[in-house]
């Protein structure tokens, strides 16, 4: 069976460096370049391109197999894609330069290969080393690293253009020695390119961490590069069974408060589709957001329906940063902001839905427990309480972001953590919700809905 007129394998094996393999030879250029020739040539709908493991020539590479033919082709550089793609994929003509005709020496020498892959792993095995992919994730933290520090530099930024490590260092009032360290370690990470003493941003640094592109991300990372402090304190809080450095937004600095809220309206404008495709906004005349943030979903729900208005409950500290983008929006008429802990204050009276998004995994189980309670007590009869949140399975070990969550509160928070469906039906239930369901999503979150008594 071929639903496809083409299926294309390109190996894009990753292996330890030194070592040979498709990606050290610039494979992932030659899947983009296929993918970008076949969408401009029209090709989409005939040509499956799939990504495999190593095809056992990896000192040839990059390599790629064509079907139904079979033709294998090795040595394909990104210069090479548009001839494949008009030669053999429109005038059904494989390119002969590139492509393997010899089946014997193809088989001897991906067979060798073989066998000098399972020889290195026995003597791996035999000297008790590491795995190299236990080994990489203990050791991932030094890219997060260095991505972080630059960053918080804003380097991206200072590199602009173009420019060497002392102009760099000059710009962000670093060394000129460790600037250069720094800039030599992005370039081996792909996110800058260097030629003959200059530095420059690869296409995503451009993109997502320059403060002049409109796709800068950089404020919202800088929450990240906050959290990096919590976690290196992740074995203290093990120890003390709850965060060992004061956790409350209150007593945060304005940077803090303004990096955590970008990285919460980042999130939250990305979920806010897929959360309002999972719900009927229909019916919903008045909508409590329950330590809503910048109002990202306060917004969503209000541009689903025209008829929707919106409280923003949240503390003095965010008001303004959440103004900010409800003006940007147009929609100051509807969504409005009143201050108040959504940790103790009451919340209102004759909402349709109430929205808590982000919030129960700050919270210990006590204190979801009365937030629902003031949650039911704030709605309409038949109104909705929807939570939006990492949600574990019963054993708590899965999904696997949940449960690394976690820990972000743990090393974060007094008492939070993440939750596991079961939970929440529990207090959803004790606080006289009925019609309880876990809504699973794409994505890191899901959601939990029940309706008022």
């Amino acid at each position: 069976m071929e639903p496809f007129r083409f299926h294309v394998f390109v190996c894009d094996q990753h292996k330890p460096e030194g070592v040979p393999c498709c990606s050290a030879r610039e494979s992932g250029k030659v899947l983009d370049a296929l993918r970008r020739e076949v969408n401009a040539r029209g090709l989409d709908d005939e040509i499956q391109i799939t990504t495999c493991g190593s095809l056992g020539l990896c000192e040839h590479g990059p390599n790629l197999i064509v079907y139904p033919e079979g033709i294998w082709y090795s040595g394909v550089r990104p210069e090479d894609v548009a001839e494949i793609v008009h030669s053999h994929f429109q005038e059904e003509t494989p390119v002969e330069r590139l492509a393997r005709t010899d089946p014997a020496g193809l088989r001897a020498e991906i067979l060798t290969n073989r066998e000098r892959m399972l020889q290195a792993r026995r003597a791996r095995e035999a000297a008790e080393a590491l795995p190299d992919d236990l080994n990489d994730r203990i050791r991932a933290f030094q890219e997060s690293r260095v991505i972080l520090t630059a960053l918080e530099l804003d380097v991206f930024t200072a590199v602009g253009n173009g420019g060497s490590a002392g102009a760099v260092a000059a710009k962000i009032g670093a060394g000129p020695r460790a600037t250069e360290m720094l800039l030599n370690g992005l370039t081996a990470m792909g996110l800058l390119v260097k030629q003959e003493g200059v530095f420059r941003n690869s296409p995503v640094a451009l993109q997502y961490f320059c403060a002049t592109s409109p796709h800068n991300a950089r404020p919202a990372l800088l929450h990240t590069a906050h959290l990096w402090c919590r976690w290196s304190g992740l074995t203290d809080c093990v120890r003390a069974d709850t965060a060992v450095a004061s956790p409350e937004t209150g007593v945060r600095g304005t940077e803090w408060t303004e990096a955590f809220i970008a990285a919460m309206h980042r999130n939250a404008a990305e979920r806010a589709p897929v959360v309002i495709r999972a719900l009927s906004t229909a019916g919903i005349r008045r909508m409590l957001d329950v330590g809503g943030g910048s109002g990202a979903y306060s917004i969503a729900f209000a541009r689903a329906n025209s008829a929707l208005t919106a409280d923003i409950l949240d503390l003095a500290a965010v008001a303004p940063i959440a103004q900010q983008h409800i003006q940007k929006a147009g929609l100051a008429g509807r969504i409005s902001i009143r201050i108040g802990d959504l940790r103790s204050d009451e919340l209102g009276k004759d909402y349709d839905l109430v929205f808590v998004s982000a919030i129960c995994h700050m919270l210990g189980p006590d204190e979801n427990g009365d937030l629902l309670r003031r949650c039911q007590a704030a709605l309409a009869p038949g109104g909705q309480v929807v939570i939006q949140d990492f949600i574990l399975e019963p054993d708590k070990t899965a999904p696997k972001s949940s449960a690394l969550f976690a820990l972000n509160m743990l090393v974060g928070t007094r008492a939070g953590s993440s939750y596991s469906a079961v939970e929440y039906t529990g207090w959803l239930s004790g606080a006289g919700f009925r019609n309880i369901r876990h809504v699973r999503l794409p994505g890191p979150t899901g959601l939990m809905i029940a309706s008022a008594r």
